[in-house]
């Protein structure tokens, strides 16, 4: 089978507008599609914080962007982060607030996929679900102040929470959480583990959206593609070579991510539709976007889980 090849994508950065003055976070910055987003909007002149783990490999992306883009007028600084750590998070939103007073866009594009069989987080989280769901949760909670005071000086619905989910939604049983499993007491493969917390991040865009809305900030999700990034290096031999026969180039993935944090006239319910390659608009997982009660269910799980962090 060939590989699909998505449509012309309709925001890169050959005609995104500069964006000078602007202050961006981007997880999981260091490789894959945040480290493709976070080019694009250096080369545009944007001011880009690279949130990581790894930050001596922050520092050399630091380096490789400046040499290679010269005349960039934009920034780039670090933050270190670990969502795999509840404990360490504030401190991590901490190094950035001290910093700056604004916020335009926070891409939470960092996650793991396909651990170790058992891999939790410091916490006791199976991995996905803390890493995917439980950390991202706390840091944009943490950075929520920051981004409601800048929505409030800037232009309608250009203040944006980007939530990165995946057509992997499709692997989760319905309901997509069992509550009654959050602990996985009840064992579960890698592949389901991996689409619940992915649909869980399609709840917590969605549940966001609801609750952003009078603050002017807008919350969306997206799946970014098939690709062969990073992420997959944990996958089983015989899952990644049937990903590589039907995946994208990363920039895609990462065209996909611009569009839903940038385009300047999207126009989406982000309680009804995501972003799908290489930018638009389109219907998700019914049961995700419609069911109301399940992603409030699952936004004061997490509220409960990050309480003692805050």
């Amino acid at each position: 089978m060939p590989p699909f090849r998505a449509a012309c994508p309709p925001l890169t950065e050959a005609n995104l507008a500069d964006q000078a003055g602007k202050v961006f976070i981007v997880t999981g910055a260091t490789s894959g599609y945040g480290l493709l987003l976070s080019t694009i909007l250096y080369q545009r002149n944007g001011k880009v914080y690279l949130a990581a783990r790894n930050t001596a490999k922050i520092q050399e992306v630091i380096a490789d962007l400046k040499q290679r883009f010269p005349n960039s007028t934009g920034a780039l600084d670090s933050i270190s982060l670990d969502l795999s750590d509840l404990s360490t998070i504030k401190k991590s939103a901490e190094e950035f607030l001290a910093k700056e007073t604004r916020l335009n866009v926070l891409w939470n594009n960092a996650g793991v996929m396909f651990p170790p069989e058992g891999a939790k987080s410091k916490q006791g989280y199976e991995l996905q679900l803390g890493t995917n769901n439980v950390g991202p949760h706390l840091f944009t909670k943490l950075l929520y102040p920051t981004l409601a005071q800048t929505a409030a000086s800037s232009p309608p619905n250009s203040v944006r929470i980007v939530w990165v989910a995946s057509d992997a939604v499709g692997w989760a049983p319905k309901p997509a959480i069992d509550f009654n499993n959050l602990d996985y007491k009840k064992d579960e493969n890698a592949r389901m583990k991996y689409g619940r917390s992915k649909a869980g991040t399609i709840m917590q865009a969605v549940e966001q959206a609801r609750r952003s809305k009078q603050d002017g900030i807008l919350s969306v999700t997206l799946d970014p593609g098939i690709a062969m990034t990073g992420l997959q290096r944990d996958m089983p031999r015989w899952l990644a070579t049937a990903v590589r026969l039907v995946s994208n180039k990363p920039i895609t993935g990462a065209y996909t991510q611009l569009f839903a944090g940038l385009q300047p006239d999207i126009d989406i319910n982000p309680t009804e539709k995501w972003i799908v390659p290489p930018g638009k608009v389109a219907s998700g997982r019914k049961d995700l976007f419609e069911d109301a009660d399940q992603a409030r269910k699952f936004w004061e799980w997490n509220e409960e889980q990050i309480r003692p962090f805050l």
